[in-house]
C-alpha cells in the first residue's frame, strides 16, 4: 500500500499525474507499460518540497548542485527507446540525479546499476527507493562516465547528461545486440542518440533534440 505522502493531494494527486499521462501519449509516448510506470511513481516526492505543486509539469526542475530532474516526457522517451525491441535483464544508468528515471526504469526491467558522481544526490535518491520499497536498485557513488566495467557487459545503458560524443568506454560495456540511449553534443546542439552494439562495432541513430546538463568527471 502506498504510503500517504506517495499519493499526494491538490496539485500533486493521482488526477494531475493521470493528465501528465495523457499530455504524454498526445506527445507520441506509446508504451503502455512505461506510460503506467509514470502514472504510478510520485514524481513529486523527487523534488524539493517547494517545487512539489510544479512536479507534474512536462518540465525540467532543478535538484541543486547544479543538476536537473528531467523533464516527464524526455524520461518516457529514454525509457521507451531502450525497450523498444524487447524485455532487457541488466541496466546500467549513468547518472542517478533525483532518482526518477531510476524509479521509472526500475518495474520495467530486472536489476539497474545506477551510478551517480555527488554524493548528496545519491543518498537522497537511496531514501526515496527505500520508501517506496524498489529493491531491484544498485547505486555506486562513482565517475560515470567509465560506466561499471566489472558488472559489464549489459543489455541496456541510459546516459542522463551529455558527453560530447559517444563513450567508447560505455560501449564496450553492452552485450552483443545491447542498447544504450544518451544525449550528446555541447549544450546548445545536443541531440538524442540510440547506439546498438554490433560485434565490435555500433549502429547510431540521431533521434531528436534535446537539453541536458553535460557529463562531467570526478566525484563530488
Amino acid at each position: 500500500m502506498s504510503r500517504p505522502e506517495h499519493r499526494g493531494i491538490g496539485m500533486t494527486s493521482e488526477r494531475t499525474r493521470e493528465r501528465l499521462v495523457q499530455r504524454l501519449r498526445r506527445e507520441g509516448i506509446r508504451s503502455v507499460r512505461v506510460l503506467e510506470a509514470i502514472r504510478n511513481t510520485p514524481r513529486h516526492i523527487f523534488v524539493d518540497e517547494a517545487l512539489a505543486s510544479r512536479a507534474y509539469e512536462d518540465t525540467a526542475l532543478p535538484i541543486g548542485h547544479g543538476q536537473t530532474i528531467s523533464q516527464p516526457y524526455i524520461v518516457a522517451r529514454m525509457t521507451e527507446l531502450l525497450l523498444e525491441g524487447g524485455a532487457l535483464d541488466t541496466v546500467l544508468e549513468v547518472g542517478t540525479g533525483s532518482g526518477y528515471q531510476t524509479a521509472i526504469l526500475s518495474p520495467l526491467v530486472r536489476r539497474i546499476y545506477s551510478v551517480e558522481r555527488i554524493a548528496a544526490l545519491q543518498q537522497q535518491a537511496r531514501h526515496r527507493f527505500q520508501s517506496l520499497g524498489l529493491r531491484n536498485i544498485r547505486l555506486r557513488h562513482s565517475d560515470g562516465g567509465m560506466g561499471l566495467p566489472e558488472y559489464a557487459p549489459f543489455d541496456g545503458i541510459l546516459v542522463t547528461a551529455a558527453p560530447e560524443g559517444i563513450p567508447r568506454a560505455l560501449v564496450e560495456q553492452l552485450k552483443p545486440g545491447g542498447r544504450m540511449v544518451l544525449p550528446i553534443g555541447p549544450r546548445r546542439e545536443q541531440v538524442l542518440v540510440r547506439v546498438t552494439r554490433k560485434g565490435s562495432g555500433y549502429d547510431k541513430e540521431l533521434l531528436e533534440r534535446v537539453a541536458f546538463v553535460p557529463l562531467r568527471g570526478g566525484v563530488l
